[in-house]
């Protein structure tokens, strides 16, 4: 056999989210010598750092915290205004919250409340987790952070405050907010028909999304035009010079809090050298 550069096996993680599913629409033909799997943002994360995966979209702060960890670029799971799917909600006015109940699903939206609360001048009070499979009327609390595709529902009985994470996020930053990206494993460098085989398939979901609404509404019980309004209008997959701002911004703000140290994040390094197939 001669010299080629095939695209190399890789092990991928992948988010179950309906916002996600734009990024991996036909990833599995487009990288056919690699594996694909999807589980909640916190697992995956967890999963990687075990050395499951080498490349995963994991939570911005789970990325932020893993020194040498490297991303794709030009990919992520952002806004820049509303979000729809993190919100918190409460049943007293927000000066008064004195406890909240916390998706345990990402600690991106955790500590994005932490620091939407600090800077609105407003207490979480004790905080505890909300397991994926607990129904947030179930707590105590006074408030609830929801995530994801439970999120989605315009109101939560018995909480008649409501915030959006995202929109909080832009009018007191003027920055769209990055919720999670692409991350490589240390050490590892990236082929460039790899990381084009991720725009592509980007670039297909984007054109599919009517197609991915319709699907995923069957699959999670929702009415379609509201999934297409969300993917369409809500999520956005830029990761762009304003996008990064936006990093830095939410990484001060961390670091200030303790959450996550300061660090310089790059683009993984990629590696065209030829190999013998």
């Amino acid at each position: 056999m001669g010299l080629s550069a095939p695209i190399s096996f890789l092990r991928i993680g992948a988010v179950s989210y309906l916002n996600s599913k734009p990024l991996v629409e036909e990833l599995d033909r487009l990288l056919p010598r690699s594996t694909l799997e999807f589980d909640t943002p916190s697992r995956l994360a967890h999963r990687m750092k075990s050395g499951e995966f080498d490349i995963g979209l994991i939570p911005l702060v789970e990325f932020l915290n893993w020194e040498d960890c490297r991303y794709l670029p030009g990919m992520a799971v952002g806004c820049q205004g509303p979000v729809r799917s993190v919100c918190v909600h409460s049943k007293v006015d927000w000066k008064l919250v004195n406890s909240m109940a916390m998706d345990e699903g990402s600690r991106t939206s955790v500590a994005l409340t932490r620091v939407i609360f600090r800077d609105r001048g407003w207490n979480t009070g004790p905080t505890h987790p909300l397991p994926m499979t607990d129904s947030p009327s179930a707590s105590s609390a006074d408030a609830v952070l929801l995530i994801g595709d439970r999120a989605m529902d315009p109101s939560l009985p018995g909480y008649p405050w409501k915030i959006d994470l995202g929109q909080q996020w832009l009018e007191l930053t003027g920055l769209p907010f990055v919720f999670a990206l692409w991350a490589v494993r240390p050490g590892l460098k990236v082929s460039s028909a790899a990381i084009a085989a991720f725009q592509e398939s980007l670039e297909l979901g984007k054109q599919r999304i009517a197609k991915i609404a319709r699907r995923e509404a069957g699959i999670l019980k929702k009415k379609e035009a509201d999934c297409l309004d969300y993917l369409t209008n809500n999520i956005k997959y830029d990761l762009g010079p304003e996008q990064l701002k936006g990093i830095a911004e939410f990484q001060k703000k961390l670091d200030s809090l303790g959450l996550a140290k300061w660090r310089t994040i790059h683009e993984v390094d990629q590696d065209d050298s030829p190999i013998r197939d």
